[in-house]
């Protein structure tokens, strides 16, 4: 897994997710734990979709091999 996501990505996806988790503690709704994901992808620099559509928000170019 090469990192795709950039610190400025980095920092909204911290924000939704957060929102999203707070939101569903608040309403009592299951669907705030949608929020893990944005998280999850905060935390490793990484995200499947952008592997799929060729994206990446990242400073750095991956290494050839």
């Amino acid at each position: 897994m090469n990192a795709n996501v950039g610190s400025a990505d980095k920092i909204i996806r911290i924000v939704i997710g957060l929102g999203l988790i707070g939101w569903g503690i608040y309403a009592k709704n299951w669907l705030g734990a949608i929020g893990i994901i944005p998280l999850a992808t905060a935390m490793l620099n990484w995200c499947p979709l952008y592997t799929v559509c060729g994206a990446n928000t990242c400073g750095t170019k991956p290494v050839a091999k």
